[in-house]
Order: C-alpha cells, then sequence, then structure tokens
C-alpha cells in the first residue's frame, strides 16, 4: 500500500455538552496540526499516489473553512460535541467529497481510502480512516 500524507493547521473555538468534560464546557480555543493521509494499492500511470499540490491545496481548503469558527454557531455543526474525533471525521468527509468531485485530479479517483489526525499537542491526537 502506498501512501502521501500532507498538512495543515486550524484553529477553532468551541465548548462541549456534558461532565466528562469537565472544565471543556466552557468555550475554549483548539489549535490542530492537520494530517491527510492518501492511500492506494497501485501507483497510478504518472507514479503518483495523488497530485501532492493538490492534496494540500484541498487540505488547506477544507480546514480553511472551519478555521477562525466558533464551531458552537456553525449550523453544521448544532447539537453536536466536536470533539477531536468528531472533527477529524469530518475533515475526512468533506476531502473524501473533493476526491469524487474531481478537485484532487483524474489520478486521484484510483484512492482506496484516506485518513485524516488531528494533533491537539504533541503528547495527544486523533484519527479517522475512511474508504474511498
Amino acid at each position: 500500500m502506498f501512501s502521501v500524507t500532507v498538512r495543515d493547521h486550524m484553529m477553532i473555538a468551541h465548548s462541549f455538552r456534558g461532565e466528562v468534560f469537565g472544565p471543556a464546557q466552557r468555550l475554549h480555543g483548539a489549535t490542530y496540526v492537520v494530517d491527510a493521509t492518501f492511500r492506494r494499492a497501485d501507483l497510478d500511470d504518472d507514479n503518483l499516489v495523488v497530485d501532492i499540490g493538490r492534496a494540500a491545496e484541498q487540505l488547506h481548503e477544507v480546514v480553511g473553512a472551519l478555521s477562525y469558527r466558533n464551531l458552537d454557531e456553525e449550523p453544521d455543526f448544532a447539537g453536536t460535541n466536536t470533539s477531536t474525533e468528531a472533527l477529524a471525521k469530518v475533515v475526512a468527509d468533506r476531502l473524501a467529497h473533493r476526491v469524487h468531485a474531481g478537485d484532487l485530479g483524474e489520478g486521484a479517483r484510483g484512492l482506496s481510502g484516506l485518513s485524516v489526525t488531528l494533533h491537539e499537542s504533541h503528547i495527544a491526537w486523533a484519527s479517522y480512516e475512511r474508504s474511498l
């Protein structure tokens, strides 16, 4: 299996519902380093997994749409605890949509999967992996 990973970051504000979250129930900020890994069994005709420039551009657009937002005020997240795990899935699903729409180029249609990892710090992160 071949893979290519691109990296970006996002800064958001949010709060959580539920005693399990303790003081994070109050509005607070989070900065995530975001890794998106694209996978395929065989390289395309150009010996690529995916066009790395397009992959980086699309990741930047996806995280840019979330950055500098209070996610508590975003309709897409109404009634949702925007945990690191849940946000990793959102980013992965939005990237998958872009793969299927052709935004990463025709060669990307041969991708078999992708995973997104959100790093909260140097000691904690969460990932979501999905098929394409």
